[in-house]
């Protein structure tokens, strides 16, 4: 054997040694990653978790609700290794020690929008006063309730209030408990469906038809934190600079978001 091809078969053993080790360790870190999420970041997260799992060899296990359901919980004490929440209530949650300190990471906004049927006429929502008209005229209109503690129904009822029709639409209006309204719309069981524009995008049959108009425009922040007791510190952020990374922020864009 000639002194080049012993360099070369040893250079060949070499490398396949490193290659096993890398297999070995990433087998031994693989961990899985509790996740709590607003309902808002489904079906961004759904179709993210594949490609992160793939990458790394950990497992996400996600659990999603409305904001003001998941806000609650980790109050009274439950947790996650990540949390991904509106920018505000993170930050209350930051302020009662829920996250290790200065794990909170920006990671896309949503406008909240008006969804309609595909296909169907698209009423004037140009401007504040173009708004109210068609909210009053429209036979059936849906948001999140509420009381259930969802970013946009709580602010879309905040939006009605101060048009000062919260009477004229209460036999209109349909209150669901999560992000349904788009799918109630895409079945042509409601005529307007108020949400974030993140959960209408994904849902066949329905359409975005804007974000509210002028001083009613609202976007939500979403950002994520790392639960204080997570057993798992550098997976979890890992996952958090995944989901501002370069293979997420397409998917992101293309459900809805906008970068954070």
């Amino acid at each position: 054997m000639t002194q080049t091809a012993l360099r070369k078969r040893i250079a060949i053993t070499a490398a396949s040694g490193l290659i096993l080790c890398s297999l070995e360790a990433t087998g031994s870190a693989a961990a899985e990653i509790e996740v709590l999420s607003s309902v808002a970041l489904t079906s961004a997260l759904d179709q993210i978790t594949p490609s992160f799992e793939q990458t790394t060899g950990n497992k996400l296990s996600i659990g999603y609700s409305v904001i003001g359901d998941i806000r609650k919980r980790i109050l009274d004490g439950e947790t996650a290794d990540v949390i991904i929440l509106s920018q505000p209530v993170m930050e209350e949650l930051d302020k009662q020690g829920k996250f290790t300190s200065g794990s909170i990471t920006n990671i896309a906004g949503t406008t909240v929008a008006l969804a309609i049927r595909a296909g169907t006429p698209k009423p004037d929502i140009g401007t504040v006063d173009a708004l109210k008209s068609t909210l009053l005229a429209a036979k059936s209109i849906a948001y999140a309730d509420p009381a259930k503690g969802g970013a946009a129904g709580v602010y879309f009822a905040r939006v009605v209030d101060r048009l000062g029709i919260s009477d004229q639409l209460k036999s209109t209006t349909i209150l669901v408990p999560g992000a349904q309204a788009p799918e109630l719309v895409a079945k042509g069981e409601v005529e307007l469906g108020i949400a974030q524009t993140s959960e209408i995008v994904p849902v066949a049959g329905a359409e975005v038809l804007g974000p509210l108009p002028g001083e009613f425009a609202s976007t939500t922040l979403f950002a994520a934190g790392i639960g204080a007791t997570t057993k798992v510190p550098e997976v979890a952020k890992s996952l958090i600079q995944f989901l501002t990374g370069p293979v997420a922020r397409p998917v992101l864009s293309a459900k809805g978001f906008q970068p954070g």
